[in-house]
């Protein structure tokens, strides 16, 4: 049966459970990225890939305010797995009011994660802003308009998006907000499914002209934009 590709984050504020939590997965052949808090773990979720969420669940209990919301943020990203460690044993525990989980560690590892379309968690909430742009590429310009905005990036629609690589690196022109941002193109969803077609495209980089722009549209500043879910 298949292992997951990447390794699973596991949290848990004591240090004898974090270790036992790891000890398993390790014995398991499976690669553990144990963290002592929830915002340690959204910090590695947000710059890696990762295959899993391993949590102590007396530990999402006690989960205050900001980690509270963290917490929450992660489980409903990853697949999740919340357990009582009782020595060695795992025993996988649920909540009320949430998804169904795994019956057993052996499922979550061997079927649930392997499953998982891995990707890094999203660092800036999207906005249902549209607005026109002017994507260049190949000296040749595409009319367009974003049908979602972010401090990160947005998603421009497009009826031929399969005509851009991906990992292109592309300017789109704000035309109206006078700014001009260089962009990675970072997905494609073709024309012809049920969601809209386009490209989704990071932002390389942002100067004073493009932040303030933002800033407006937006209606917050990006340290304080953060895509988690309200706990």
């Amino acid at each position: 049966m298949p292992s997951p590709p990447h390794p699973i984050l596991i949290v848990s504020y004591t240090k004898d459970t974090l270790a036992a939590l790891t000890a398993t997965l390790n014995n398991s052949n499976v690669a553990a990225a144990p963290c002592s808090s929830f915002c340690e773990a959204e910090n590695l979720a947000l710059e890696g890939l990762y295959s899993g969420l391993l949590v102590d669940l007396p530990s999402m209990i006690k989960s205050k305010g900001e980690e509270k919301i963290v917490a929450c943020t992660l489980a409903n990203f990853f697949p999740t797995l919340r357990v009582r460690a009782l020595g060695s044993m795992l025993v996988p525990m649920s909540m009320p009011g949430i998804a169904k989980q795994d019956k057993d560690l052996n499922d979550f590892l061997k079927v649930t994660c392997p499953a998982f379309n891995t990707r890094k968690l999203r660092r800036h909430k999207r906005h249902n802003v549209s607005v026109s742009t002017l994507l260049h590429h190949n000296d040749i310009e595409f009319r367009g308009f974003t049908l979602d905005l972010a401090w990160g990036g947005a998603f421009i629609a497009d009826m031929f998006p399969e005509r851009f690589p991906l990992g292109e690196e592309v300017a789109v022109q704000f035309v109206e907000f006078g700014f001009e941002v260089r962009c990675t193109i970072c997905s494609i969803t073709p024309w012809g499914q049920r969601n809209a077609s386009g490209i989704g495209v990071s932002f390389n980089d942002l100067d004073e002209t493009a932040e303030s722009a933002l800033t407006g549209l937006l209606k917050t500043r990006k340290e304080f934009d953060r895509d988690r879910l309200v706990a």
